[in-house]
């Protein structure tokens, strides 16, 4: 199961919308099989292996085949996955978690048993969802995994009060960066952050053959037209302005603007922008803004996960990395659950998730080990 877990890894980049999916086929003790998910319309990891063992004449039947994935058992892109399993008969198939898409969710296991074959679930479940939080969350919530990425001095400013912020952290962490950019369907950042750096958002300091989208959420329909991330790739405006004319010209750059006014004047319904994501196939969502966006994503309960990055240095009187109420009792406090830090350079990079909402995708993919 663990190799099935760095096959499903290779693929980080290029699966989404499908989740990345790693399968391994063992007979004896020896591997006479494996694959990975490829790109959206391309084959999945089970058919990938099955392909593979028939290449090397290494017959199925009688083997057992581990995946990272339930088999799916309905007609996508592709046929089901659980035909072409139960078509080349293994006595064991094992799993490492159930597939939330209401179209299998399970079925794939019945019909497995229903058959004769042997089956185990759960086997590096952690593992497993942590390689499709996004994938997970999308089917069983109707919403994208969202994580924050921030950069920040040890006392926890992330740019001077003349705005000046790059850079912060080293080369090391801002590739770091870049890889969480390229994993996530979407990156996201504010207005603030478009009218201060005219970023780009797109994904260079790591190798990939597909960029992810990127988004912007501007309340007063502010963002300039000759912006860099105007760069052809696919951009979404969330607004709570209309202006008919300004999207007519974006949309010749390739950027849908999407109206989402919420209960404040000039302010964008932050929890329908994320439902409307998930709608529209994201998984992951990679968030780069300033304190004020930050903050109200934060405060709209839009944040799944924390990805901080911490340079040996304190910059004193300067702005802080999100803006939140003044709070009365630390009772009130938003808290998080430490799940990594890793050395990065001379910096350090530090997880931290809301465990309620992991927990509950890990209830959603967490399948009786009995039928």
């Amino acid at each position: 199961m663990r190799r099935a877990l760095a096959l499903a890894q290779s693929v980080l980049y290029t699966t989404t919308p499908n989740p990345r999916v790693g399968c391994v086929i063992v007979r004896d003790g020896r591997v006479i099989g494996e694959g990975a998910t490829q790109p959206p319309g391309g084959p999945h990891a089970e058919i990938c292996a099955l392909r593979d063992a028939e290449a090397r004449g290494e017959p199925v039947q009688g083997a057992t085949l581990y995946v990272t994935l339930e088999p799916c058992s309905h007609h996508g892109r592709t046929p089901p996955c659980v035909d072409a399993v139960l078509a080349a008969r293994p006595a064991r198939v094992v799993v490492a978690m159930g597939d939330p898409n209401p179209l299998v969710n399970g079925r794939g296991l019945a019909r497995l048993r229903e058959a004769g074959i042997d089956v185990v679930t759960g086997v590096c479940l952690d593992e497993a969802l942590a390689l499709n939080p996004g994938f997970v969350s999308r089917m069983s919530r109707g919403l994208p995994w969202v994580w924050l990425k921030m950069a920040a001095s040890l006392d926890g400013r992330s740019a001077l009060h003349n705005g000046m912020s790059q850079w912060i952290t080293g080369p090391e962490a801002r590739a770091d960066g870049h890889h969480w950019r390229a994993r996530a369907c979407v990156v996201l950042t504010g207005m603030g952050t478009i009218l201060k750096d005219d970023p780009r958002l797109n994904v260079r300091a790591v190798q990939t053959p597909r960029q992810p989208r990127k988004a912007v959420v501007d309340g007063r329909f502010e963002i300039p037209e000759d912006a860099r991330l105007f760069d052809g790739a696919e951009v979404i405006v969330f607004t709570a302005r209309e202006d008919a004319a300004k999207a007519t010209r974006l949309a010749a750059k390739n950027a849908r603007v999407v109206p989402l006014p919420g209960p404040v004047p000039g302010r964008v319904d932050l929890p329908a922008a994320m439902r409307w994501l998930a709608a529209h196939d994201c998984n992951e969502v990679h968030v780069e803004a300033g304190a004020g966006l930050s903050g109200a994503l934060v405060s709209a309960g839009c944040v799944d996960e924390l990805l901080l990055y911490l340079a040996p240095v304190l910059l004193g009187d300067a702005a802080g990395m999100v803006k939140l109420p003044v709070l009365e009792h630390l009772d009130a406090a938003r808290r998080y659950r430490y799940i990594d830090t890793a050395a990065l350079g001379e910096d350090v990079r530090l997880r931290a998730r809301v465990e309620g909402n992991w927990q509950d995708l890990r209830e959603r993919v967490a399948l009786p080990a009995l039928p």
